[in-house]
């Protein structure tokens, strides 16, 4: 069985993956440290007692993400897009979303 490259695929999809990945990520860092600042904000993120504030903190990332790639995969999907630009922002928005998840950062965001 021949195989033959017709030209290449592009780069849109899977900069739409990596992309969605980091504001995801970064989602979840934010609303860790905005649960710090607003106590309403922390009880409305309750969504399973079990888990607490965690359970709704990672269902708003899962959503922002999944959001993320629909609309971002839709508007690359056919596209070229500068995959290393797109890596860059995804790596500096898990990063950022990183370290709003630890306690040392986000306590400089805590209520009085």
């Amino acid at each position: 069985m021949a195989t033959h490259m017709q030209g290449s695929r592009p780069t849109g999809p899977g900069a739409a993956a990596v992309v969605a990945a980091g504001i995801g990520t970064f989602t979840i860092g934010l609303m860790a440290s905005l649960a710090v600042m607003s106590a309403s904000l922390n009880n409305a993120l309750n969504w399973y007692n079990p888990t607490g504030p965690l359970s709704g903190k990672t269902g708003v990332g899962v959503a922002a993400w999944l959001l993320a790639w629909v609309i971002l995969h839709a508007a690359w999907k056919s596209k070229n897009v500068n995959f290393e630009r797109a890596s860059s922002w995804a790596l500096a928005l898990v990063i950022l979303g990183f370290l709003l998840t630890f306690p040392p950062v986000f306590d400089l965001f805590a209520r009085e």
